[in-house]
């Protein structure tokens, strides 16, 4: 007989997902900086040929400013539209406040593909920091335009940036009357949505390999629920747990060989780690709580979790050698979903006071907690692959919505809208 917080848990994740299913979809961003760095981008010149669907300088500016770390100076106030460096006058971005300028060309080749030429430049030292030039196909221009972004972002900050990345997410749609589930892939900025999964059951809990070729997540396609790993690039998919009682949330370790789930196939939800070559399950937690959403520290040396055996949910870790757990959280009377950064140093989470939930950081050596979003229905949190943004879903205005935040702090911008309410986001590594 299953214990019934499990049966109320399942009927909980369930309902939610369903109860998506009207909602409006917007993406909106949160994201920016009191110390952010001025940067102006002109918009690229059209050199010859038609103008291309994509526009790379906007791309790359709605990248850099998303980033949190970044502050556009308005086109409106540029006195001139410079595509070389011959051609700047450094003095005008002097006087606009410029610290960097991106410029740069475009033409249609007689082969059809596009030639982009941009230069990043130093304002105060009337230098060029980079110079290149890229020959591509239309389609291709997207994909470019982010690459840019990342080679603009590492070359001034001196950190890598995270924009030719891509965020998995869960997106409801309705058919006869009933809900549609399907497993979604779109670029980090949200562009470019591809379907690579439908269900007309749940499906939940997207995460990605350390390789980014695979995605494991939960479906209840057989009307239980079921652990899948699918090769994003064929689609192929096999199904490695499919226990009696919960199958759920998926974490990939850092080899890429483990997945840490949530089964509860002997009673209660407990913590467990599944070999993916062998098929050797070992058990880390042992409670009558619920124990789940666990996520892998970096170093692989151990796991946090979320588990309400203090009387609410909170985060705990456990060494993947078995042991007693340790609890991280006390602040707030809930906090939960937490995910890990990139270096190990902070938890993003899901953190409830009386501005409801809310997405909030802890950094794991001072233990200080950051709230970053303002509510009331934040969920879901994953970090970039530089540590810099956090992608999670909410609802705003009735809305349900993706959104980013910088950890560097906050501003607020709708990237644009979705058919489809969407998600518990997974932001993809490099």
């Amino acid at each position: 007989m299953k214990h019934p917080k499990i049966r109320t848990l399942i009927a909980f994740l369930t309902l939610l997902l369903v109860s998506q299913a009207q909602a409006q979809i917007n993406i909106e961003i949160t994201g920016g900086t009191q110390a952010a760095l001025p940067i102006a981008i002109v918009p690229f010149q059209l050199r010859q040929g038609p103008a291309p669907a994509t526009d790379a300088a906007e791309v790359i500016g709605s990248d850099l400013r998303r980033s949190g770390m970044f502050e556009l100076i308005p086109s409106a106030d540029f006195l001139a539209h410079p595509s070389r460096f011959e051609d700047v006058q450094f003095q005008n971005w002097r006087a606009l406040g410029a610290d960097n300028l991106v410029i740069g060309s475009i033409e249609r080749l007689s082969n059809g593909q596009y030639e982009l030429r941009v230069e990043l430049l130093d304002v105060y030292k009337s230098a060029r920091l980079f110079g290149k030039r890229y020959r591509v196909r239309e389609e291709a221009l997207r994909t470019l335009a982010h690459n840019i972004s990342d080679l603009i972002y590492e070359e001034v900050t001196g950190q890598p940036g995270a924009f030719n990345t891509q965020i998995a997410y869960v997106g409801v749609s309705q058919k006869n009357g009933e809900p549609q589930y399907h497993l979604m892939l779109a670029d980090a900025d949200g562009a470019r949505p591809q379907v690579i999964l439908n269900s007309p059951q749940p499906l939940m809990s997207p995460t990605w390999s350390p390789d980014r070729k695979q995605l494991a997540y939960v479906s209840f396609e057989d009307r239980r629920s079921a652990i899948y790993v699918q090769t994003v690039a064929t689609g192929e998919r096999r199904r490695v747990a499919s226990f009696p009682g919960i199958n759920g949330a998926p974490a990939w370790s850092p080899d890429g060989r483990r997945l840490a789930l949530t089964l509860s196939k002997d009673g209660n939800a407990d913590i467990y780690v599944l070999d993916l070559q062998t098929q050797a399950l070992t058990q880390l937690t042992r409670h009558w709580s619920i124990d789940t959403e666990p996520d892998w520290a970096p170093d692989g040396r151990s796991i946090v979790f979320t588990s309400d055996r203090g009387g609410r949910p909170q985060i705990y870790q456990v060494s993947t050698r078995g042991g007693e757990p340790k609890r991280l959280t006390y602040e707030g009377r809930y906090n939960a979903h937490p995910a890990y950064s990139p270096d190990g140093t902070q938890l993003a989470m899901v953190h409830q006071d009386d501005n409801g939930f809310r997405i909030a950081v802890l950094d794991l050596e001072t233990e200080q907690l950051t709230v970053l979003t303002d509510g009331p229905l934040d969920e879901s949190p994953s970090f970039s692959a530089n540590g810099a943004m956090i992608v999670y879903a909410g609802n705003r205005g009735g809305k349900s919505v993706l959104s980013t935040v910088s950890v560097f702090g906050r501003a607020d911008e709708v990237l644009q809208q979705y058919r489809h309410p969407v998600r518990e986001p997974a932001w993809s590594p490099r």
